[in-house]
């Protein structure tokens, strides 16, 4: 992975395929991305950038997130 940008727009991507099929928590999100090669850090950046463009909701539940599609 070079460019931090095409990282994290290409996570996002990832991200949103697997919320695509089902909605799914923060590990569950992180899980993903490791198989694919992203560090957490670029998993949250990349939920970040879901969240500005207004295409995820993330809702607590106890201690764990929910994350979906909008």
């Amino acid at each position: 992975m070079g460019d931090n940008c095409i990282d994290i727009g290409e996570a996002a991507g990832y991200i949103y395929r697997l919320l695509e099929s089902s909605e799914t928590n923060l590990s569950g999100i992180k899980n993903h991305l490791k198989e694919n090669g992203y560090d957490a850090q670029t998993a949250f950046m990349a939920m970040g950038w879901l969240a500005r463009e207004d295409k995820i909701c993330m809702d607590k539940n106890g201690n764990s997130w929910s994350i979906r599609l909008k």
